[in-house]
Order: structure tokens, then sequence, then C-alpha cells
């Protein structure tokens, strides 16, 4: 039997030296909520102290905005136990905002423009890393405007570096104009784009007659390593201020400029200015032992948050890994944020790192989002059993529109972990992969393994932004991880690598089962290279390039590929290289819409039987529903039943609930799916 909550309210109309005990102030003023999250923390740990805490505690928020500069912390001494955990919720039919920013108020006009002095905000010298108006993002002055600048060239690797592995300049060669001797040019960022990551460079000089420019550090891949003009542009200039909607910040003055979009005012606009870097965070002392224990988070809005680069910039190897996130717990042990709301930061939304296990989020709306949606894990080793992360639940989350301000960031990052489980949730509209599992590359023993994606739907993910991404991406051995039942289409690189399951370096001992994937760009399915996996019963349909993807030569089975139906229209069935053997497909249904003489990796169908492989496969149409719609239900008579495959349902895939939360992403506008062109125009 449940026991009654202790309750304790905080309101904007509260009194930190208040009780707590009233949900509104009294008629005589002498009592009523609390005013901070702060201060209901610190009455729960007096309970405690005085040995009151024998019953659950329930900490419910008013409706309101309450503006913090730095994170609300909690620490093992905020723990609850398994019968009287503690929670820190909305008040019932409220959506209070816990916000990291402040709002610009004192605006003067300068032309087109507002300014206002804002530099008292924060230590001197400090960027500022995004803002806000009427609830929408705005990007900083940047040029050009749309698109990418080119570079023209390399520079020599200096000779202090030509011993590191990847040797690389600090600088490039640039096209005649796009980079000038602006004012208050160490203001400017560099933002460049490698492949399937970015990186962020101040400029140390330029020398526009020769148009070389140098940064302060060095990428970690070269300029130009993926071909040469690698995309660029430049933010933070106040020449590139012009047109509505851009802002600059004057690093020396102080003054905040921005130029307002139609129809907004200096009075009545509500601009936002981040100011704190994370919203609340769940401190474990893992050296220690002690941890953070049945805490939980409901109903809340987290909102507003800043990362802003230093004077040298930033690089990432992958994923926009530096970058942490606005909730971020460590050490954290059954603990929950659910059905809460994480929007507007510049960072990523939300991160369960070292020591976090058993814990559940679910329920979420994350968008606006810097970075990405959830982390899990760390990119190390754990240093001790306090510190592995393993067991957590990101469930029926609604991730999407992010990689704003890092382009690179992920969906779902699942790092060095092991037994998580991700599931119905429905991510979308970012520019690099969907849902990132593992992070160690070749074949070293298992450092992410037993993890479980199932029931997500991924998709509209790439945007021709970045390259080398999967709707589904995978690292390292991981025995016991299975992927299945999810959705996942629309899936557009830049140029290679807009795959729908990708199992990356050293991926293996996977189960791929019961998948649907469609429309993307250079494959279906794609193992660069791993050791037995089993890809079963999966749909992989319409991939612009090849459909199925094998790319390293290696002397053990790299996969079982069983059971599948793959269907296309371009002629262009298996891509990169299967010369060795040392793969087993079988029982799988082909159909090339375009023509019945499919190529299995330069032989005929006879010829591919020759060398062992589909000798029980078939090369007939799966009778789809409307395959054109990209409806793949089957016909009761379709002839991939008799090689075994079992229909695969996706009405339980995605987000459940209130069907309020079920259709909410339906409302969001995407570019209609386009079916790949047939053979007759494929360019090879």
């Amino acid at each position: 039997m449940s026991q009654e909550a202790i309750t304790l309210y905080v309101a904007e109309n509260g009194n930190d030296e208040w009780s707590g005990a009233e949900p509104v102030p009294t008629a005589d003023g002498s009592d009523g909520p609390l005013a901070s999250l702060a201060a209901a923390r610190d009455a729960v740990r007096r309970m405690k102290a005085q040995g009151e805490l024998t019953r659950p505690v329930q900490v419910l928020v008013r409706e309101g905005t309450y503006r913090i500069l730095e994170p609300f912390t909690l620490g093992p001494e905020d723990s609850g136990t398994w019968r009287a955990p503690i929670t820190y919720a909305a008040y019932p039919g409220e959506s209070p905002v816990i916000s990291g920013g402040r709002r610009v108020t004192d605006w003067e006009r300068e032309g087109a423009l507002w300014k206002a002095h804002v530099a008292d905000w924060w230590a001197p010298g400090e960027t500022i890393s995004a803002l806000w108006v009427n609830g929408e993002y705005r990007a900083p002055a940047r040029t050009p405007n749309e698109g990418f600048s080119l570079t023209a060239g390399t520079l020599p690797v200096p000779e202090e570096m030509k011993d590191k592995k990847r040797p690389s300049p600090n600088g490039f060669h640039f096209k005649t104009g796009d980079i000038q001797a602006w004012d208050n040019l160490e203001d400017a960022l560099v933002v460049a784009l490698h492949s399937w990551d970015v990186s962020y460079h101040r400029i140390a000089d330029i020398d526009e007659e020769d148009g070389v420019v140098r940064f302060t550090t060095s990428p970690n891949w070269p300029f130009e390593n993926w071909g040469k003009e690698q995309r660029y542009y430049i933010e933070h200039l106040f020449e590139a201020l012009d047109e509505p909607g851009e802002w600059y910040y004057n690093r020396q003055t102080g003054v905040l400029y921005y130029w307002p979009k139609k129809g907004e005012r200096p009075d009545t606009a509500e601009v936002i200015l981040p100011v704190a870097s994370q919203l609340l965070k769940l401190e474990g002392d893992l050296e220690a032992g002690r941890l953070v224990e049945h805490v939980h988070l409901c109903g809340l809005r987290f909102h507003h948050t800043a990362f802003p680069l230093g004077p040298d910039g930033q690089n990432n190897a992958q994923a926009a890994y530096p970058v942490h996130g606005a909730v971020q717990a460590s050490g954290a042990r059954y603990c929950s944020l659910v059905d809460c709301e994480v929007a507007h930061i510049s960072n990523y939304g939300v991160w369960f790192q070292y020591g976090c296990r058993d814990n559940r989020i679910a329920g979420n709306h994350l968008h606006d989002l810097g970075a990405g949606g959830v982390r899990i894990g760390d990119g190390a080793d754990p240093a001790t059993d306090h510190h592995v992360t393993q067991d957590n639940w990101v469930d029926n989350n609604w991730i999407h529109d992010g990689g704003t301000i890092f382009p690179a960031a992920v969906g779902v990052w699942i790092g060095r972990s092991s037994y998580n489980r991700v599931s119905h949730n429905e991510i979308s509209d970012l520019f690099y992969t969907g849902v990132s599992v593992g992070w160690s590359w070749g074949y070293a023993p298992s450092s992410a393994n037993h993890n479980l994606i199932e029931f997500n739907h991924i998709h509209h993910i790439g945007q021709g932004m970045l390259s080398d991404m999967g709707g589904i991406y995978t690292l390292g051995v991981a025995p016991g991880t299975i992927l299945r039942h999810n959705l996942i289409h629309d899936v557009f690189s830049y140029t290679y690598g807009g795959w729908g399951i990708y199992p990356d370096e050293g991926s293996s001992d996977l189960l791929i089962e019961n998948n649907v994937v469609y429309n993307t760009k250079t494959g279906g399915f794609h193992q660069h290279y791993g050791k037995e996996n089993r890809v079963l019963n999966n749909v992989f349909a319409f991939a612009h390039e090849g459909q199925v993807i094998r790319t390293r030569e290696e002397e053990h089975i790299s996969l079982f590929f069983e059971r599948n139906i793959v269907y296309f229209n371009n002629g262009r069935l298996l891509g990169s290289n299967w010369k060795n053997g040392h793969y087993r497909l079988d029982r799988n249904c082909y159909w090339d819409t375009s023509s019945e003489e499919i190529d299995f990796a330069g032989r005929t169908f006879d010829e591919w039987r020759d060398i062992g492989q589909d000798l029980n496969s078939i090369i007939t149409d799966p009778l789809f529903r409307r395959a054109e719609a990209f409806d793949f239900r089957l016909a009761s008579d379709s002839p991939a039943l008799e090689l075994g495959f079992q229909p695969i349902d996706l009405r339980d895939v995605g987000l459940y609930g209130s069907k309020e939360w079920m259709n909410a992403p339906k409302k969001l506008k995407h570019p209609p799916s386009e079916l790949p062109k047939p053979s007759s125009q494929t360019e090879d």
C-alpha cells in the first residue's frame, strides 16, 4: 500500500523563508509556497536530518518561469529510498519552466538594428552561443547567409606536426573575398565541415593578398582531407549582420545587436539570452560509492542554456562528443526524467554519464537543440565498478530539430555502456545519426554490449549536411546487442554514407531483425567491417544508390543476410566489395522494378549461386500493398512468405500514449519522400 506523500510547493509568488507547505500564500502573508527549487531541496534535507523522511516526498512547482544562473544540483544527500522516493514535479495541470536565460529588455535603436549592453551578465570577453526571440532560435550573423564558402587549397604541414598520426595544418587557402580583414576579427568563428563532424576555429591571422587564413588551432583532420573545395562558413561577424533574424555580440564593448524580423517590437519581443550552461545536475560521489538514488523529475520544462566556445574554438572527433547536457547525471541510480521538455538549448538535452544505472528517461519532448537529444555512458572505460553505466531505459521520447549549433550531434548516443534499452522514440530532423551505439573502433573487447534498440521511428536524418551517417550507427564488438522493429527512412548525406542501418568499424555479433528501411541515399544497409552479424527478416527498399553494402574484405564471416526483402528500382543491388565470399546470403527475396536481370556483384544470379550464395533465394515481386507509396505490408499470397519471411507489423513503432502525444510529430513539415530515379536515369 502506497503511503500519502509529504508535499512541498514552489511558486513564483513564494518566499524561501516560508514552510512551503501551502500551494498559495496565506491570507495574512505569514506562510505559503517556497520561491525556488533550491529552497525546496534544502527543506527536504532538513527533514532527512531530523529523521522525518519515512514516506514519499513530492515538490510541486507552480506555473511560471524560474530563472537560474547555475544548475539546480542534487547530491547523494538528496536521495530518496525505494519506499520514500523524492519527486520534483509540475503542479497538476501546470507547466513551469526552469530557464537558464535572461530576458533582454533595455533595447536602443540604431538604424534597422536593436542594441543592448549585456556585458555585466558574465565574465569579460565571454562569447554568446545562442539567442531566442519569442520562443524561436535565432542564428548568429554569418557569411554566406545560405550555403557555404569553399576552400581553395591546403597549407604545408608545420614541421612540428609531421610526426603526428593526422598531421593537420592550422589553415587553408581561401577564394578572393570570402575572408577579409573585418573589424573585431577575434570574434569570428570559422565553422568547417569534415565529412561526419565539424570543427570551430578562431582566426589567428589572414593574408588577403595570398588568400591564406590561419587559426589558433588545427582541426583533427587536415583540411580538404575528403576532397578539394571543403565547405565552411563564418559566424559572429558584425559585417555579416545583413538580414532580419540575425544577431551579433561585440565581446570588446559588451553590446548585443539584433536585426528584428517583421512585426517584432523591442517593447514586446521576448528576447532570451542564455547564461547558465546547464539546468539540472544529479551528482553522485563515485569515488566514495555514494549515489543519487530514487529521485524523479516529472512534467518540468527545461529551457535556455549557453555553450560558449573559448579562444581556441572546438575540435570534435565524432558526434559532438565534447558537448555536455543541459540535464546531466553522474552516479545516479533508480532515478527518472519523465514527461519533461528540454528545449531552446545550446548543448545536448540529457546526458546520463558515469555511474548511472537503472534510470528511466521517458515521455520527454526534446527539441530546438544546439546539439543532440540523449546520451548514455561515456567515451572511456569506467575507472571503477562505481563508474559503470548500464541498464538505463530511453523510452517514448520525441526528439527532433537538433544540431542548430553542433550539426554532428546524435539523437540518442550510447558510449561505453551496456544493457541499455532505447525504445519507441521518434527521432527526426537532425544533421547526423539518429541512434549511435558503441564507442570503440575495431575488434577490442566489447565496451558496449547487450543494448536493445527497438520500435523507434527514425527519419529525415542528415538532410544533406554531413556524410558517413546512419539512421542507426554502431561501433565495436557488441554481443547481445539487438536492433529490431525500427522504422527508418529519409536518410540523406552530403556525399557518401546516407545509410539506414550502419555497422561501422568492428561492429560484430549484432542481431538486426524485423526493421523496415527505405528512401536512403547510399544504402539501406551497410557493413563497413565486422564479424558474424545476423541481418534477418528486414525490408530494405528504394536506396538511391546501392541497396546492400559491404566494404572491407576479411578472413572471417562478416555477416549472415537471410530472409530479407530487398526492393529497388535502379539496378544497383550490392555495393562495394563482395569478392572473397566470406559472407552468407540465403532465403532472400529480391525485386528490381526496372529489370528482372539483377546484377550480383558482377555476376548473374546463377553465377552467384555457383559460389554458394542465395541458394534458396528468389527474384520476384514480393507483392507489397503499395511499395511506391512506401506501404510495405505484404499481400497474403506473397512469395516471400514461402521463404519464411515473417510480416513486420509497424503499428507499435514510435511513440505511445495519448492520441495527442502520438499525433504531435505529424504536425512537423518535411520534404516529401521521393522514389529514386529508375535505372535508366541513374548516374554511376
